[in-house]
C-alpha cells in the first residue's frame, strides 16, 4: 500500500457514489450507461477471484467487496428499481455493442499478458477489458452531445483513478523494484482514452467558472447595449 494506490482507490469509489448519488437524486438513469457497468461487473469478478483463494489484508479484501457490491447495487437500481427502470432505454441510448469488447480483451490477452497460469491469465484479461469499458459511456455523452454535472464528475473520477494508479506502478518499480507491463499498457490505454473529454471537462469547468464571475462596469455597459 502507498498514497498512490489510496489516492486512486478513494476516487474509484468516488466515481461509485457520484452515479449512485445522481440516481437517487434526479429518479433517472439518463446519460449512464448500465452496459459500461455491466463490463465493470464481468472486470470485478474476474479480477477478485482470489477473494477465495487467499487473505491479503482486510483493507484489500473490503475494497474488493466493495467494487463487486456497488456495481452490482448500481445495475440492480437502473434494471428493476420504479421509476429508474423506467427511464433507461438500451435500444436508443446506450447503444454500444458491448458484448465486443469480450473478444477483444481475449485478443489482447492471449498477445500480452503476464503469464499463462489461469489465474494470471484471467487478471490481464480483466485489466484489458477494463481499460475499454467506458466505450459505451462515451457513447452515450457523444450521442446526447451533452453531459450532465454528475455524469462528468463521474468519467473524471475514473480517469483520475487510473492516472494515479499509473502514478503507484512507477512508484512500485522505483522502491519495489516491480513493475507489470499489462498494468501500465492496459492503462495507459485506458487513461488515452479519457484526454478528449478531460479537454472538454475543464474547458467546461473555466467557462462555468468565468460566467459565474462578477461582471465590470465595462462588461455591464456592452451585454447592456447588446440587449438595447
Amino acid at each position: 500500500m502507498n498514497f498512490f494506490r489510496f489516492i486512486a482507490d478513494s476516487l474509484h469509489l468516488l466515481s461509485f457514489i457520484i452515479i449512485i448519488y445522481k440516481l437517487h437524486k434526479d429518479k433517472s438513469c439518463r446519460g449512464v450507461s448500465a452496459k459500461t457497468q455491466e463490463i465493470y461487473l464481468i472486470v470485478f469478478c474476474t479480477r477478485y477471484l482470489d477473494l477465495f483463494l487467499y487473505f491479503v489484508s482486510f483493507y484489500n479484501t473490503l475494497m474488493k467487496i466493495l467494487f463487486i457490491g456497488v456495481t452490482v447495487y448500481i445495475l440492480y437500481l437502473m434494471h428493476y428499481q420504479i421509476p429508474l427502470k423506467n427511464t433507461y432505454n438500451r435500444k436508443t441510448e446506450d447503444i454500444f455493442p458491448h458484448i465486443y469488447l469480450i473478444p477483444f480483451a481475449l485478443i489482447m490477452t492471449i498477445l500480452i499478458h503476464s503469464n499463462w497460469d489461469w489465474w494470471e491469465f484471467t487478471w490481464s484479461f480483466s485489466l484489458w477489458l477494463e481499460s475499454v469499458a467506458i466505450f459505451p459511456q462515451i457513447t452515450i455523452l457523444t450521442k446526447n452531445n451533452s453531459v450532465e454535472n454528475f455524469t462528468a464528475h463521474y468519467i473524471a473520477s475514473l480517469g483520475a483513478y487510473r492516472f494515479f494508479y499509473i502514478l503507484n506502478w512507477i512508484y512500485r518499480y522505483y522502491y519495489e523494484d516491480y513493475v507489470s507491463f499489462v498494468s501500465v499498457a492496459s492503462g495507459t490505454i485506458q487513461v488515452l482514452l479519457y484526454v478528449d473529454f478531460y479537454y472538454l471537462y475543464c474547458k467546461n469547468i473555466k467557462n462555468k467558472f468565468i460566467s459565474e464571475l462578477p461582471l465590470t462596469s465595462e462588461e455591464k455597459k456592452l451585454k447592456e447595449n447588446e440587449v438595447n
